[in-house]
């Protein structure tokens, strides 16, 4: 009687020990980081404005290229009439500009890329930040990004909340962007008294 008393207080204890707590499901969803940034309203105005900016920047070295060629179109007619001396030195001096010209084009092109990508960055950084505010209050244990540098090989479509994302962020920024103009239009009206 004492052994089976003992076995059932030893089985109880072996059973009792190998209990697993019940799990806890885990709240998971993805963002496809590409589409988010293709349809979020601040990052395609950046996108457009400094699509813009490198027109025109374009255009204005557009027109100094225009300007050279035709230099040099003028040089191959009048170096025979001029003579050697000043052919040579023409040529040295369209050489040193057509240089110029390009080192402006590559100024541009960085100072283009450096400033949308501080911008760039800038857009990235709140975006993350709003994920991460957004998962804390609708309860995420994880948000996955996919995209260029997808970190998630597969997920069902039902995890896929960048619509949501997108949606909130554009309403955000639009209530950001109020605010601004409302500010802007006060400060106008008391400039004006």
């Amino acid at each position: 009687m004492k052994k089976l008393v003992m076995m059932a207080v030893v089985l109880s204890a072996a059973v009792a020990c190998n209990k697993t707590p019940e799990a806890k499901e885990v709240k998971t969803a993805y963002i496809d980081t590409v589409k988010l940034m293709e349809d979020y309203t601040e990052a395609k105005e950046l996108q457009d404005k400094f699509k813009t900016k490198g027109e025109v920047k374009g255009r204005e070295l557009e027109v100094e290229a225009r300007k050279l060629e035709a230099e040099k179109a003028n040089f191959q007619q009048n170096a025979m009439a001029k003579g050697q001396a000043w052919a040579q030195q023409k040529y040295a001096e369209l050489q040193q500009r057509s240089q110029q010209l390009a080192y402006a084009e590559q100024a541009v092109a960085q100072q283009l890329q450096a400033e949308g990508g501080s911008k760039r960055d800038s857009i990235v950084e709140k975006v993350r930040v709003f994920i991460k505010d957004y998962g804390k209050k609708n309860g995420y244990d994880y948000i996955y990004g996919t995209g260029d540098a997808a970190s998630v090989l597969y997920a069902k479509d039902s995890y896929d909340i960048t619509k949501e994302i997108v949606k909130a962020l554009n309403e955000k920024y639009a209530s950001e962007d109020k605010k601004i103009e409302s500010k802007k239009e006060k400060d106008a009206k008391e400039v004006k008294k």
